[in-house]
């Protein structure tokens, strides 16, 4: 990799959040706990909501506490830095500690990324214990957990220019998730990351983590954005082939591989620009359905099974018909006879959304979607996560189904999508 690349990853891995977002300010939501603390609704006995898209800090100490003699003193260590705690790997700033917006006495952060230091935040953002008891009180089994930092994304370990390091740093990471899985009692289960840039790093790590039972992996939509071959080449084939045959799951969390602070206008405050920026995000994730469809790997690769996390769901129609119009349009040989099936048949086959927020969505699209095919998150404890008033928003939202159909949307297609043991 080039100098002026390795520059730039690290640039990259500064920016991931931005440091506006962590200024003292924003406006405290007060929060009665004690009416939103009252577990499951009655009116969904028998479930196990698993809410698909959370976040869990990396606690301070993840790495200090595993790492083998010949890297204690190398590995990324938490700083406090102008009165925000940001991680740091030698004297290279890695960025902040990720989304916290709920504080430690239960109140909500508004018009900010995060308190500025872990201290203020909830416990449950980085500890076991407290975040069951926060899940029990939501009236949640299970969580499917990302990382809440850029520490482990492939850009910012490759510009440390040392890949021995950079694939240890993984591993430990993997295998942090593996003991909270154990230490929860299978009820957290965190995506496992990957070393993209070496392959047989990469391939080896993966039959790990599936060995280790992790239930998924969190990849970037377009690697060639930090240096790693697209998913169109045969670098990913054997990685695709391990998880199409053990139906492990790939997820993509957002679409990273565009900047929407780009299509906002000059002038903004940072509240105003984030407004626009996140719903950007979410709706970005209609070039990585698309890109899917139309690489043929679905059909080289039957049994993938993929996410499209903290997206939501009411776009999912209009672009699966968008696709639909350009399949007949511009494929009209089905780029060469690559692709056997149509858009609508790939998304049922391979596809699952998450939603939280909507209500439109999940009141009048979820049928054409496809109830096996949606999933519900709450994208705790990030900004624009769903809290306080989960069980009263999930029952705005899907009062109006069957208790079967609930029970699909919250449970059973997770469970399915993931191979949760439940």
């Amino acid at each position: 990799m080039a100098d002026n690349d390795t520059k730039d990853l690290a640039s990259d891995a500064r920016k991931y959040w931005s440091a506006e977002g962590y200024t003292r300010g924003g406006v405290i939501r007060q929060v009665d706990y004690a009416s939103q603390s009252g577990g499951l609704d009655e009116a969904l006995a028998g479930i196990k909501i698993v809410d698909t898209d959370t976040h869990l800090t990396e606690a301070p100490d993840l790495f200090t506490s595993q790492a083998p003699a010949k890297f204690k003193d190398r590995v990324p260590v938490v700083r406090r830095v102008n009165d925000v705690d940001r991680w740091f790997v030698g004297d290279r700033d890695f960025g902040s500690m990720g989304g916290n917006v709920i504080g430690k006495d239960n109140n909500k952060l508004l018009g900010r990324l995060a308190f500025p230091t872990l201290d203020e935040s909830h416990p449950g953002g980085h500890e076991v214990k407290p975040r069951l008891q926060a899940m029990d009180d939501m009236g949640v089994y299970a969580q499917i957990c990302y990382h809440n930092s850029g520490v482990t994304q492939a850009g910012s370990l490759m510009s440390l220019g040392d890949n021995e390091l950079a694939v240890e740093i993984i591993k430990m990471y993997n295998d942090a998730a593996v003991e909270r899985q154990r230490v929860s009692g299978d009820r957290l289960f965190t995506m496992a990351h990957l070393p993209l840039w070496d392959k047989d790093a990469l391939d080896k790590e993966a039959r790990r983590c599936i060995d280790m039972g992790l239930k998924g992996f969190v990849l970037p939509d377009t690697p060639e954005r930090v240096g790693v071959p697209s998913y169109m080449r045969s670098y990913w084939d054997d990685f695709l082939d391990l998880c199409s045959q053990t139906k492990t799951p790939i997820n993509f969390h957002l679409n990273a591989a565009m900047d929407p602070t780009t299509l906002t206008w000059d002038g903004f405050a940072f509240e105003q620009t984030l407004s626009v920026v996140a719903t950007m995000f979410s709706i970005g994730n209609v070039a990585t359905l698309g890109n899917w469809m139309v690489s043929g790997r679905l059909d080289k690769h039957p049994g993938l099974k993929i996410g499209l996390i903290e997206s939501g769901m009411g776009w999912i129609p209009f672009a699966v018909e968008a696709l639909e119009h350009q399949f007949q349009e511009m494929l009209p040989n089905r780029a060469g006879g690559v692709l056997q099936k149509t858009p609508w048949e790939y998304f049922h086959d391979h596809f699952f959304g998450t939603f939280w927020f909507e209500t439109i969505g999940p009141k009048l699209l979820l049928e054409t979607i496809g109830y096996d095919n949606m999933m519900f998150e709450t994208d705790f404890p990030h900004p624009t996560s769903l809290y306080p008033g989960v069980q009263k928003h999930i029952e705005k939202s899907l009062g109006s189904y069957s208790y079967d159909i609930k029970k699909k949307v919250l449970e059973t297609n997770a469970v399915r999508m993931y191979n949760l043991p439940f």
